[in-house]
């Protein structure tokens, strides 16, 4: 990707050369930089208010109630994995965590359930339908409070910049049943259900 990003940087100063407006690009450069500077600033407060009020609700218990909320749907998205496993409690706390977009949570939470997810896993080097179906709810979780959504239109001077709430939850939404379908699908082919069945064949 480096060597991408390089290329890219490579091309666009040769083209500016070629057509002689070298001095444009450095100044869209400095201008770009600028805007950058200006919006990580705005961010900063929204930011703060906000994660903080997360952190509050986290302290509170909320992000436990969520987990404890999730648990009965968890059971039917992972039935591979026994009831009172500590992946369960690992996965809800960071959909949990996820839906009240604390993702400096979420991602620790995240790790520590794949781990105990692997210890479930009959072969290391393959994952499990398990681990598929919770890398899709992470990747597209529901999300309650768009938290650096919010803080981008508040920095661009939007008047009610936390309109974004309700599109937000339908669309996160229907991503995470999308995916929940997918993943569900994807476990029922043949060809995976002979890789699964191999991996277990291989581990007794």
């Amino acid at each position: 990707m480096n060597f991408v990003w390089l290329l890219l940087l490579a091309l666009a100063v040769v083209a500016a050369i070629f057509k002689g407006t070298m001095g444009a690009v450095s100044d869209a450069a400095f201008s770009s930089a600028n805007t950058a500077v200006q919006l990580a600033l705005g961010l900063v407060g929204g930011m703060t208010l906000f994660l903080g009020l997360m952190r509050v609700a986290q302290d509170a218990g909320l992000v436990q109630v969520l987990a404890r909320a999730l648990r009965p749907v968890l059971k039917w998205l992972f039935p591979g994995v026994p009831k009172e496993h500590p992946a369960l409690g690992s996965i809800a706390l960071n959909m949990g965590a996820n839906m009240l977009g604390l993702g400096d949570a979420a991602t620790p939470m995240g790790l520590k359930a794949m781990q105990d997810l692997q210890e479930l896993n009959p072969d290391k080097d393959t994952a499990t339908d398990a681990m598929c179906m919770f890398m899709a709810l992470h990747s597209s979780s529901i999300q309650l409070i768009p938290v650096i959504v919010i803080s981008l239109r508040a920095a661009a001077g939007s008047k009610n910049p936390a309109e974004i709430i309700i599109p937000t939850l339908l669309g996160t939404l229907c991503a995470a049943v999308v995916a929940v379908l997918a993943s569900k699908l994807f476990s029922r082919l043949p060809q995976y259900r002979r890789n699964a069945a191999a991996a277990v064949k291989k581990n007794v």
